[in-house]
């Protein structure tokens, strides 16, 4: 579903008094709703990230990623695959599952992207959102958030097995990731973006909200996203007057 939302509130402040302001100011933010076993996400961040290249104003930008759980009361188990979850979780024939999984693996490879389903290991992925909030306070979370999306997507690995999570935290060069799953802090912050996205009306993901304003559902092409950013800029822009938009130069070839 592709649109346009105007959001019925006002952008969020610094919460922190030991942000440099000039600097926070001087970026416009984008939130993504995701879930890591959501491969739309995967899919809509390869595609997102294909239009961040192709805008001219990208050093002004910010991206953040919000937590979202498509199933929170899953169990992890290993002993299942990703047809047959499919299957009971939507209630749908296991063939059906393996045809949608088979269409999913066609379109990913056509982004670059490599879906092993055969592989999946169905997990429950809270202790994998806090890894990615915790990630956050060292500047590492679009790394972290890529690198459990080829886990779980290519690689067949289980994130929800804390070893793994750390493993994972240290190739992406988060330190001490231990602290994720020990401080209450990082639940406390997955269970807070899930709330807002609640509160926000957000049911499905990827969901991408650029300044608080505008808002793309899905996995969209990258020209979608290359408009919507440059729409957004344009407003952010003007209560940034120091900042200048240049033009757009755009060479992206349809998928």
């Amino acid at each position: 579903m592709v649109y346009f939302q105007v959001f019925p509130m006002q952008r969020d402040k610094p919460c922190d008094d030991r942000l440099n302001n000039k600097q926070e100011h001087m970026k416009m933010k984008i939130e993504i709703w995701s879930d890591v076993m959501c491969p739309f996400c995967y899919m809509g961040k390869r595609k997102f990230e294909t239009a961040l290249k192709q805008f001219a104003d990208r050093e002004h930008i910010e991206v953040e990623w919000k937590s979202f759980q498509l199933n929170p009361d899953l169990v992890t188990n290993p002993g299942i695959g990703m047809a047959q979850y499919l299957s009971e979780h939507k209630g749908i024939a296991a063939e059906q599952a393996r045809q949608m999984n088979g269409q999913l693996t066609q379109a990913g490879q056509a982004v670059g992207l490599e879906y092993n389903f055969d592989k999946v290991v169905v997990a429950n992925t809270f202790n994998a959102q806090k890894l990615i909030k915790f990630a956050h306070t060292q500047g590492k979370q679009n790394e972290m958030e890529e690198r459990l999306f080829e886990a779980f997507f290519t690689e067949g690995k289980n994130v929800d097995d804390l070893p793994t999570l750390i493993q994972l935290a240290a190739e992406v060069g988060v330190d001490a990731a231990e602290e994720a799953f020990e401080n209450d802090e990082y639940a406390a912050l997955v269970q807070a973006d899930v709330a807002e996205a609640n509160a926000l009306g957000i049911h499905s993901v990827p969901y991408f909200v650029f300044n608080r304003q505008l808002a793309v559902n899905g996995a969209q092409d990258s020209s979608f996203f290359l408009e919507t950013l440059r729409k957004a800029f344009d407003g952010w822009a003007k209560d940034h007057p120091e900042i200048k938009p240049r033009p757009v130069t755009f060479s992206y070839k349809p998928e």
